[in-house]
Order: structure tokens, then C-alpha cells, then sequence
């Protein structure tokens, strides 16, 4: 049985970092849609039936003997792996209910007799003993359940792994149980932590006397082996927009070049801070690449005197982007490819369109170096920012 799930960011609830569940509802959750999203549950008909090989015995002592359920209900942890490379992640899932349809023989009035009730449902309970619309102890009700004169739906929520068995009251030569289905709650991954692409995993039940869906000595399964195929898609966002004209960075003192012009008072430093709108699901890294490459940092040189001087450029993201380790960053220096090792973030949740700084600047060490009285100078180069999804 294929079950899938995906995630995309949704800018209208960033904080929601949870798979979504596509597969098509069959069973119980297509009828009581409000029931199940209560529950987070989600059911599904599996392509199982149960005959009898014996029959049932009125009054029987031993609960195999009967109308006997139990089904795995512990949470059983598998890997999904990304198709096109080996990134992995993993996924929980147990089963929390059980259903179907079981068909009698004959008519339960036929197999009762008379007395009372003396209607379809009444003949049904008689049959079981206690169990009315209600099933045996611990499994609990679901309701919208729909009696025939020889069969009955039930699907019914489960305890963890307990056993749950109605004992007849009546001989029933044969009995048999169709429309299968189970309800299965999932755990998912932080899809903020994976990859985006598509990442399938597979979990493999057996089925019948002693498996791990039991249902008894009597009950037999059509087939051993129940296979849940999961497929999980991821798609992210990474998004950054700069504002018209923020490619041309022109760095300036404080105060502007007033002060040195004037008064031949050199400057402390000389910065400019780039403001750039940026969108993020998922990781990602950021680095940079040079005209004019420097041992990390890049360079900026003017053409005349042949003079070069070191560009530091750091970054500083806004809330809901961090480093791995989860620190916020504010002023992270960045430095050019190969060196990007440190340089890879995370978001925490969706961050749609939110400003972050790029910060230019050349250190007070420089200022000597750069700024000769009476002679003009123009440095210039071209560095790169890259912001890459590809971890």
C-alpha cells in the first residue's frame, strides 16, 4: 500500500514544519472526515481478507478461538532514503484501529433463533454477547458503523498492542472478514532538515496467528505480508532579492568624504551595508567568489598605482536563520569558495521575504595605504555572493 506525504513552505503559517499526508483517504476517514483530523488518524483499505478455518464455537473459552483482534500498535521506526543520493531520514508509524465488515454464513436471525430483540441490530448483538455498536474491551467505538442481516461493519480504535475478543454466544460454522481497514498515525521528520527532493522507505508487517497483525487461531489471511511504501517529497524555497541598484556598492567613511577633503582628516574605515530580502526553508551556505582573490577575503584594486586592499564582507540574517549549531547570525564574515565550512545555515522555520545586511568593509589598517594626500585613486572589483541550496 503506497502512502505519501509532502511539505512545501507556506508563507501563511511560517511556523508549520510538518508533512502533509497526500494519500487519498479510504475507509472509515473518508466517511467520518471531523473524527479523524481530531485524531491526527488517517485510514487506509488494505488488500486483506480473513477466512475461517474452523468454526466458531458457542461459548468458547479461549479468545484465539474467536472473533480475535490484535495489531501492531507500537511505534516502528524505518529509513527513507533520497532517490538520487544517500541522504536519509526517519519516519514513525503505528497502527492505532482496525476495521472491515464481517459476514456470517446465514442471517444472524437464523443463527440466533428466536427471542429477543427482534431486529437486524438486536439479532447481531445476541450473536456477540456485549458487543452492540460498541466493541470488546479495550478497543474502543468510532460509531457510523451499518448492520445487513448477515454482516456488520465495525472499525474500531485500539489499545497499543492489546487484544481485543468478542466471544459468540451461538455456533457460527463460518465466518469471514472483508473490507479491511486500518488507521495509522505517522511522525514524520523536520523537513526543514532534509534535502528537497523525493525520499521513499518501505515498512513490512506480517499478518496472521501470532504476527503482528493478529487476529487469532482461527482467522486466516489471504496474504502473510502487509507492506506500507512510503514516499516522502520535500520542495524548498531559497529566494533573494536585491533592491534596484543594490549590485553597485560604493564604500564611503562615516559622514560621507567631507572630513578628509576638507579638513585632510582620514577616515576610520570605509563600510557600506547592503540590505537584501531573502526567503528560506530548508539549509543552506553562503560564500563568495573574486575578481581579485585574496588569501579568504577578496580584494578591490586601483588601476593606476597598481594598489590592492582586502574587502571583508560579513552577513547578518534575520531571526529564524541560524548556523547549525542554532546561534543567530549577526555579522558573519564570509569567506571565498573552498573556505566555506562554517559558513552553512539553517532555518528554524519558514523565513519568508525578510531582510538580511551583506556588510562591505575596509579595515582602519588600510586607510594609510589607501588615501595618499593629493593623489586620487579609484579601487574597484567584483565579488561574488552566492547563496547555494546544495549543501
Amino acid at each position: 500500500m503506497d502512502i505519501s506525504a509532502s511539505f512545501r513552505p507556506d508563507p501563511s503559517n511560517p511556523h508549520q514544519n510538518k508533512f502533509t499526508n497526500d494519500t487519498p483517504v479510504s475507509g472509515h476517514c473518508q466517511l467520518q472526515p471531523e473524527f479523524c483530523k481530531e485524531r491526527d488518524l488517517f485510514s487506509l483499505l488494505i488488500p486483506s481478507e480473513f477466512r475461517s478455518i474452523a468454526p466458531i464455537v458457542a461459548g468458547h473459552a479461549d479468545s484465539r478461538r474467536g472473533a480475535m483482534f490484535r495489531v501492531p500498535g507500537d511505534w516502528r521506526r524505518f529509513t527513507v532514503r533520497k532517490v538520487d543520493s544517500s541522504e536519509t531520514a526517519q519516519v514513525e508509524v503505528r497502527i492505532v484501529s482496525i476495521g472491515g465488515r464481517y459476514i456470517l454464513p446465514d442471517t444472524a436471525e437464523n443463527l440466533v433463533g428466536e427471542g429477543e430483540p427482534t431486529n437486524v441490530q438486536g439479532w447481531h448483538t445476541r450473536l456477540w454477547g456485549d458487543w452492540t455498536w460498541a466493541p470488546p474491551a479495550p478497543c474502543q467505538p468510532t460509531g457510523g458503523m451499518y448492520t445487513e442481516p448477515n454482516s456488520r461493519t465495525f472499525f474500531w480504535m485500539t489499545s497499543n498492542s492489546s487484544v481485543c475478543a468478542a466471544r459468540a454466544n451461538y455456533h457460527i460454522s463460518s465466518l469471514l472478514y472483508d473490507r479491511v481497514q486500518i488507521g495509522y498515525e505517522m511522525r514524520t521528520p523536520d523537513p526543514l532538515q532534509m534535502s528537497a527532493g523525493q525520499y521513499t522507505g518501505n515498512l513490512t508487517y506480517t499478518v496472521g496467528p501470532g504476527m503482528d497483525f493478529d487476529m487469532g487461531d482461527v482467522m486466516y489471511p489471504n496474504d502473510p505480508i502487509l507492506t506500507l511504501s512510503f514516499t516522502l517529497n520535500v520542495e524548498h524555497t531559497l529566494k533573494v532579492d536585491i533592491p534596484p541598484g543594490g549590485n553597485k556598492i560604493e564604500l564611503v567613511p562615516e559622514g560621507g568624504w567631507q572630513n578628509w577633503l576638507q579638513h585632510g582628516r582620514k577616515p576610520v574605515r570605509l563600510f557600506r551595508d547592503q540590505v537584501f530580502n531573502i526567503s528560506a526553508s530548508s539549509r543552506f551556505k553562503m560564500q563568495i567568489g573574486c575578481e581579485i582573490p585574496g588569501l579568504y577575503d577578496c580584494m578591490i584594486r586601483d588601476p593606476v598605482s597598481q594598489r590592492a586592499v582586502l574587502v571583508q564582507l560579513s552577513v547578518s540574517l534575520p531571526d529564524g536563520l541560524t548556523d547549525l549549531a542554532g546561534v543567530p547570525v549577526k555579522r558573519r564574515r564570509l569567506l571565498r569558495v573552498g573556505q566555506e565550512e562554517n559558513q552553512k545555515y539553517q532555518a528554524l522555520n519558514y523565513v519568508n521575504n525578510r531582510p538580511g545586511t551583506l556588510h562591505f568593509e575596509v579595515a582602519p589598517e588600510y586607510m594609510d595605504y589607501m588615501l595618499q594626500p593629493g593623489e586620487a585613486a579609484n579601487y574597484s572589483g567584483n565579488i561574488v555572493v552566492i547563496w547555494d541550496s546544495e549543501i
